[in-house]
């Protein structure tokens, strides 16, 4: 007798789905604004947008994954942090505008829905709106079976904010005289993982023994732990810098490195000057770059080398930015200059710390 076809048969629980769902609302409810309207189980997330708070908004949007850092959490099976990363790909792209983020959805794609992981994966999106002060007001999960493993999932959202059109930030406000400063990074971020795990964890290898080694670079830590550091997220600590209005603009350093993400805020006739001397980005950088003789062209292209977020700001603001971010707890220092120029970013001198990569 032929078994009789059905959804479950062909690999789709319906009731696990169901079971996520029920184990991610009490996080979902920590992102709530008053803004937002209903809650999961719609068809639509809902936003009552108080217009009468702006003059001439403009509406802006972001959407991001987390890439193949994915594959170290499951690898090691922990997946509380990753929506955290997924977080800040978005926001902190809608920030460096000066837009503030509202609402956030997700889309979480897997070869099995198993309830416990997903809401894990749920839950660190949820911390990541906390942190950012946005809400998660929706989202997908769905299960491919045949197409991924049991195990294999992907991740993406898309966040929406808003910015009054006259405090939108970017290249058309940054002048010649500007300084550069540099907001330390949490490590890796979610960018250059492809790399970082050929080097640090080739194929063929115990990969799952290797991310259990301590290692000195790393103060100690697991290569584990270092690379499953959620990214830092910059969003409360970039609108309050530009709030005080000496903000001229912001660049995310993600993938590109910090000289493809600074050029994206230059105007065509300035030039921006990095001082690498003012900062050894150490710890997971110097271990790869040792370990896989990697060059300085390739470190600074693939990975944020400790700078996570460049800040650009009026000289006389300078002392009055560093001591707001110092308030914040976030590590920041001045990095270089805006000159007269051709568009371009010029990266100056070797690094503190003399990484045996920064010198080829």
């Amino acid at each position: 007798m032929t078994e009789t076809a059905s959804y479950a048969a062909a690999g789709v629980d319906i009731e696990a789905g169901d079971r996520a769902v029920e184990l991610m609302k009490a996080s979902v409810a920590r992102t709530r604004r008053p803004e937002v309207v209903g809650g999961l189980g719609g068809f639509a997330g809902l936003f009552k947008l108080d217009l009468a708070r702006y003059r001439a908004p403009l509406l802006a949007s972001s959407t991001d994954g987390v890439g193949t850092k994915l594959a170290v959490a499951r690898l090691l099976g922990k997946h509380d942090t990753i929506g955290i990363d997924l977080v800040a790909m978005v926001v902190d792209d809608l920030v460096v505008v000066g837009a503030e983020p509202l609402f956030l959805t997700d889309y979480i794609a897997t070869g099995k829905v198993v309830p416990e992981r997903i809401a894990a994966i749920v839950a660190g999106i949820a911390e990541g709106c906390v942190r950012a002060g946005c809400a998660l007001v929706g989202g997908e999960t769905a299960e491919h079976p045949g197409l991924m493993a049991d195990d294999e999932y992907d991740i993406s959202g898309t966040g929406i904010g808003i910015v009054e059109s006259d405090a939108a930030l970017g290249p058309e406000r940054v002048r010649a005289g500007d300084v550069l400063l540099a907001l330390g990074s949490s490590g890796l971020h979610s960018n250059g993982y492809s790399l970082a795990r050929h080097v640090l964890l080739p194929t063929g290898t115990d990969q799952l023994g290797e991310l259990s080694v301590t290692h000195e670079a790393l103060g100690g830590r697991t290569l584990g732990e270092e690379l499953l550091e959620p990214t830092r997220i910059y969003a409360l600590d970039v609108l309050a810098l530009a709030a005080t209005g000496t903000a001229h603009a912001f660049a995310h350093i993600t993938g590109g490195g910090l000289a493809g993400n600074l050029v994206r805020i230059l105007p065509p006739h300035l030039d921006a000057i990095v001082d690498r001397s003012t900062w050894a980005p150490g710890g997971i950088f110097d271990l790869i770059g040792a370990v896989g003789g990697v060059a300085r062209a390739d470190m600074e292209q693939t990975f944020n080398v400790g700078v996570g977020m460049i800040a650009v700001v009026a000289p006389d603001a300078v002392d009055a930015a560093l001591g707001l971010l110092a308030q914040r707890a976030v590590p920041a220092w001045p990095i270089g200059t805006v000159v007269a120029g051709t568009g371009k970013v010029l990266m100056n001198g070797s690094y503190a710390g003399n990484p045996s990569w920064g010198a080829r």
